[in-house]
Order: C-alpha cells, then structure tokens, then sequence
C-alpha cells in the first residue's frame, strides 16, 4: 500500500472517530438533560433515617417499607435503615438536612415534629424538610377500667366539663403529644376549658395502663396497639377513639367520637420527608413510590396487625395537609397553655 493510500485511510477513520464522538456526546447530552427535567431515579442507596432506635415502631415500619421496596422492586437500588437516635430526634433532623438537595436521604417522622416546634422543645418545623408523603394515622383511645362508674364517652366528656379537676388522666411520652392533643379538641369542643385538665405524664403507655388497672388514675389516652391485650382480658373498656371511623378487629365495638356528635377527629400520622431543597421531579419519584408501596397487600396487612389507619397523602398535597396541621395545632397549644 503506497503512502497516498495509507493518508486517506487514516483519514477515513479519524473522521469516523470524530463523527461518532459527536453523536455521544450529543446523546449523553440528551439523557442528562431530559432526567434533569422530567424524571430522577436514586443511583445509589438509599437511607431510610429512623429517629429512634431499633425495634421500636418507627424502626418496625421503616424496616417494613424497606423490604415491600426490595421484594416489590418499586426502587432499582439498595435501602437500608438507618438509626439515629438523640435530642428528641433533633440528631435525625440534623443528619438529614446535612444532605440538602439529596433525594438518596429519606426521613420517618410523624407528628411529633410539628408540636415539638410548636411548644418550644425542637428547633426543627416541617417547612425545614421537603414532604414526600404522608402514609398513615395513629388515632388515640380514651380507655378507662372496667368497673369504671363511666360507662360511656359522653358521661366522660360531661365530667370533664363540669369537674375537671376530679378526673385523673394519664398519658404518655409527654405533654402536647397526639394523646394530649386529642384529648384538648373534645374538651374543647364541649365547651369546657382544657387549661384545667389533671394531666400526668407517664414513660411509656405500659405504664399508663398499669396505673389505670392499680386504681391511680381514672383515665388513660394511648395509642390503640398496647391496649388491645387488655381489652382482650376485658380489664380495660375503650369508651371513645379519635379516628373518623372505628378501628377494625377488636376495638371495632368502639364507638368514634364524632358517632356521639363530638368534632374529635385527631391522628397522629406518620410520614415520609426529604432534605430541604429537593426538585419536583425528584419528589414525583418518591410520591409514586410510596404510593405504589400503600397500595400492596404486605403494606395493608402490616397497618391492620398495628391498628394504624391508611392515609395517603403525596406530593404537594402533603404540603397543604402539614399547613394546615400545623395551624390546628398551634390553636390548640395555646389553648392547653403550652404556647404563646
């Protein structure tokens, strides 16, 4: 081969380099630009960040989500758990917003955030994070013994109107928690004054029950889950609960408090948020998540098994009901006297 011949070969495949470098790079261009845009998927793992530690709620449903996620495929890349305990979640809050703008860090709250802001014990409000999506509720039962002279919800409410200072109530982890909240809107609702309610704080709801069943108090407000066995024993009897609708299996005799025609309708949800600074695309993405992952069997089963409501709120619509949840609970706040 002559040397003419050689120089328009090498020609011949430096341009066909060059021309598909182009189309490479053009396409590489494309593909950034149309994920940038209109879709954005996790390219590695995912933490999904519990503010308690293991083996409590929390921790169960997030381990929950995370395996219906990998059995179910509904995310093509890992998810582990993550604990990170302290400050009243105030050490989860502060973990995850180090990671602002990154939809690879996702947040198990609930409620507690917003009335630990409001009453002054966290510097952390909802506004700090992005909502991804609200998954479900924890409604409060008011629970009395079973010899109890109150027989039902509305000679309970009377009494707490008229005589206040003569029922002894129980409740725990704190005050201004869902339970105390709950138990302010039917007070409230009933005309009476909430300021003047005999509140005792207990560690867990154990021991609320305990001291409920040793004659201590006259009243308990816990979630529905840890009283269930002791309605089973027919110790305890469940005079009202706070959810729209009764809760299935055995508290499904009951009644609501809106049945007796009391505005009490107050849950404690639970939910899903991002870091501050998150794109649209990338909270489309996990709204459609976890909203695949509220529709599965797995998931239904597990929220029956722990007497939690389903509520599936997402995307910007979780941000309206968190605006409007924090104004309720603001009202109510100050009307218990634990804000300004």
């Amino acid at each position: 081969m002559n040397s003419r011949n050689m120089r328009y070969r090498a020609t011949g495949f430096y341009q066909g380099c060059a021309s598909c470098l182009i189309v490479l790079v053009a396409l590489a261009s494309w593909c950034g630009h149309a994920m940038g845009q209109g879709e954005w998927r996790p390219l590695r793992n995912v933490e999904l960040v519990v503010q308690a530690g293991a083996g409590g709620a929390s921790d169960r449903t997030a381990r929950t989500m995370q395996r219906i996620m990998q059995d179910k495929r509904l995310i093509e890349s890992p998810a582990t758990v993550v604990n990170k305990v302290g400050g009243g979640g105030a050490v989860a809050y502060n973990y995850v917003n180090q990671h602002a703008a990154d939809a690879h860090f996702v947040l198990m709250t609930s409620g507690t955030l917003m009335s630990s802001y409001v009453i002054g014990q966290s510097p952390f409000r909802h506004t700090d994070f992005t909502p991804l999506a609200i998954l479900c509720s924890e409604y409060t039962v008011f629970v009395v013994r079973a010899d109890s002279a109150f027989k039902d919800g509305k000679a309970l409410l009377a009494r707490l109107v008229s005589s206040p200072q003569d029922v002894r109530i129980a409740l725990s982890p704190g005050l201004g928690n869902a339970n105390h909240i709950a138990l302010a809107m039917v007070v409230k609702a009933a005309g009476g004054d909430v300021k003047r309610l005999k509140v005792a704080v207990f560690a867990s709801s154990a021991e609320t029950v305990t001291a409920l069943l040793g004659g201590h108090v006259d009243l308990v407000l816990a979630p529905a889950s840890p009283v269930l066995p002791h309605v089973a024993a027919s110790t305890v009897r469940v005079l009202a609960v706070s959810s729209a609708q009764r809760l299935p299996g055995g508290l499904a005799s009951a009644p609501t408090w809106k049945e007796m025609g009391v505005d009490g309708v107050f849950g404690n949800w639970r939910g899903v948020f991002g870091p501050k600074g998150l794109s649209e695309p990338q909270v489309a993405y996990w709204s459609g998540v976890f909203s695949r992952l509220a529709a599965t069997p797995e998931w239904k089963e597990d929220l029956d098994k722990n007497l939690l409501s389903p509520l599936f709120i997402g995307g910007v619509e979780s941000r309206q009901f968190l605006d409007a949840e924090h104004k309720q609970i603001s009202a109510l706040m100050k009307d218990i006297g634990l804000a300004k």
